[in-house]
C-alpha cells in the first residue's frame, strides 16, 4: 500500500482552504486520511501555511510520496492562482452577456475556413445521382 502526502480541499465555495494530509494513494482527495500534517489557507493575506516538520520527515523516511504542490509549499516556491473563468457570463452592471473578442475572432476564422472547405468539396466533386431501384 503506497501512501501520499497531499492537499485535501476544505472551505466553502470560492474560498478554499487545504489540509496537508497523509493518505492512501487510492483514497479520494477529500476522503479518508491516515494523518493530518498541517494546513494551507491561500484566501488570507499573507497566505497561511503551517505544518509539522517532524511528522513530515517521519512519513517521507517511511516511503510516503509527496505531491508537487506540497513539495513546492514546503520549499516556499508555491504560487496559488485563483481560478478565473475565460468568459464572464454577465457584465457587472449591465446584466448583458459579455463577449470576449479573442474568442469571437477565433470562432469566426474557423467558420470561414469550414465554409471554404465545403465550397471546394462541392466544386471539385459534382454530385452524382443515386441509381433508381426497380421494383
Amino acid at each position: 500500500m503506497s501512501v501520499t502526502i497531499r492537499l485535501a480541499r476544505i472551505g466553502r465555495k470560492n474560498l478554499p482552504a487545504y489540509k496537508v494530509v497523509v493518505s492512501n494513494t487510492r483514497d479520494k482527495r477529500n476522503g479518508r486520511f491516515v494523518d493530518l500534517i498541517g494546513h494551507f489557507n491561500p484566501s488570507v493575506t499573507p497566505q497561511e501555511f503551517k505544518y509539522d516538520k517532524e511528522k513530515f520527515e517521519k512519513w517521507v523516511k517511511n516511503g510516503a510520496l509527496v505531491t508537487k504542490s506540497v513539495q513546492k509549499l514546503i520549499d516556499g516556491k508555491y504560487e496559488y492562482l485563483k481560478y478565473t473563468p475565460k468568459q464572464v457570463t454577465k457584465k457587472a452592471q449591465g446584466g448583458e452577456k459579455a463577449e470576449t473578442p479573442a474568442l469571437e475572432s477565433k470562432f469566426e476564422e474557423k467558420v470561414e475556413e469550414k465554409k471554404e472547405e465545403i465550397k471546394e468539396k462541392t466544386e471539385k466533386e459534382p454530385q452524382e445521382e443515386a441509381p433508381k431501384e426497380e421494383k
